[in-house]
């Protein structure tokens, strides 16, 4: 009997992923002036008041309340009647030192013997059901959010789009795991009152029904058009045969949005950053935190390790994670679950040995290979940090303090960086020849 699954997405404008985004726009900017800063910062956004925490050892200053400003006035708070925007909320800066009992885990004589930032296991995962290796339900769920925002700010159809809004996509899939077609849609976006109640002879009910089936119209014949004809996937466009099912804000009005709606916290929308509820998670949230920190990069290790794997025929399907301990290089423990969908004549276990033997797993192994040390987090903080399309950029700081407030740093700093390294299909002929594919 076939079976449906779902998975959810958020928009840049989520109370949370604006926590988030600000957190990695901390990161960023203090990376890109010294590239051995440890961060650990932490955001909160509610009601006109933005809120920085957290521990940093670095040797570049940077202004938190002006990089907080321009990371919500790109996201698009910008007007008052949003009851949060850019320059008007408040921001109060709580960041300090990093405790010395973490960084003697840490730091080590020389490189590679550098520690993992905290225990934790991490995990990675990858299908073949998509193109990029993600499963459907969060693909589809992450295109939805990234049109809608868009079209947002493009301003030429949906004028009435505020930042916030969130998706949900449920597909089903065949007894043998393989999707049939996409059964329901959600949308859920903030919006103008575009209608009074004036408007509709003083009542609200019809004022609030009116605004509903225009946006529900629009979803329809504007936004999901869009998304469709920009899959370029025959396969995935094919599930849309049957017209979906679409739920467009059910509660029937959504004005209140973003951090006046509710309150805004980095790390809570980790399903949405990995995989959508599919593999596995570990609990450890991404934003915020440089390289040393393994909940981020062995999470990117993990699936990059899954991804290559998938993509040199080894599994349909696979699962891998990544444990450490405070203070220690080498991972606990490496584990591999294929599902049963492997294609070579070995166990998961056995698999798991090759994974060891092929990658390295030491911290310093891992920032280095996927190049980490680098400021390329703001870009993975809205949309998903899995999933994404590896690329070269060239990223443009300033700092208003004398040398970018480093030790002999310009104030004005173009970085060239890789955004999304562990996406990168580079292992796979490694893997074949280890593997005999």
């Amino acid at each position: 009997m076939s079976y449906l699954f779902t998975s959810e997405s958020v928009s840049e404008g989520h109370p949370d992923k604006v926590a988030d985004q600000i957190s990695d726009a901390v990161l960023d900017k203090l990376l890109a002036y010294d590239e051995q800063s440890h961060v650990a910062c932490e955001t909160m956004v509610t009601t006109g008041q933005v809120i920085v925490a957290g521990e940093v050892s670095s040797d570049a200053y940077i202004d938190i309340p002006l990089v907080a400003r321009e990371t919500i006035r790109r996201i698009g708070y910008t007007k008052s009647e949003y009851c949060f925007d850019a320059d008007s909320c408040g921001v109060l800066n709580a960041i300090h030192e990093q405790s010395q009992d973490i960084n003697r885990g840490v730091k080590r004589e020389t490189e590679e013997a550098q520690g993992a930032g905290d225990q934790g296991m991490m995990f990675g995962y990858a299908t073949n059901e998509t193109r990029n290796f993600m499963p459907l339900p969060l693909s589809l769920a992450q295109k939805i959010m990234q049109t809608l925002a868009a079209i947002r700010k493009e301003g030429r159809e949906m004028t009435y789009l505020r930042p916030d809004s969130k998706c949900q996509v449920t597909v089903e899939y065949s007894d043998e795991g393989r999707p049939q077609r996409v059964a329901t849609i959600v949308v859920s976006t903030q919006h103008d009152e575009f209608v009074t109640c004036d408007q509709c002879g003083g009542s609200h009910e019809n004022a609030d029904n009116q605004m509903q089936c225009r946006i529900k119209h629009d979803v329809m014949t504007v936004l999901m058009p869009r998304v469709i004809s920009e899959l370029n996937d025959t396969e995935v466009e094919r599930l849309f045969e049957k017209e979906p099912n679409y739920l467009v804000n059910p509660t029937g009005k959504f004005v209140i949005g973003g951090p006046a709606g509710d309150t805004g916290l980095t790390g809570r929308k980790i399903i949405v950053d990995t995989y959508g509820g599919k593999g596995a998670h570990g609990g450890g949230a991404f934003s915020g935190k440089d390289p040393s920190k393994v909940d981020r990069s062995a999470a990117y290790a993990a699936r990059h390790i899954a991804k290559n794997m998938v993509a040199a025929g080894v599994a349909d399907e696979m699962l891998v994670q990544l444990s450490y301990a405070i203070g220690k290089a080498e991972p606990v423990s490496v584990y591999v679950n294929t599902y049963g969908r492997s294609h070579v004549s070995m166990s998961d276990g056995e698999i798991a040995e090759k994974v060891k033997k092929l990658f390295s797993l030491t911290p310093c192994g891992i920032i280095r290979d996927l190049k980490l040390r680098k400021p390329i987090y703001e870009e993975t903080a809205a949309y998903g940090h899995m999933g994404r399309e590896p690329k070269r950029v060239v990223k443009h700081f300033s700092s208003r303090y004398n040398n970018g407030g480093a030790v002999n740093g310009p104030k004005e700093l173009d970085v060239e960086v890789e955004l999304f390294t562990w996406e990168k299909l580079d292992r796979v002929e490694d893997i074949r020849r280890e593997f005999k594919i």
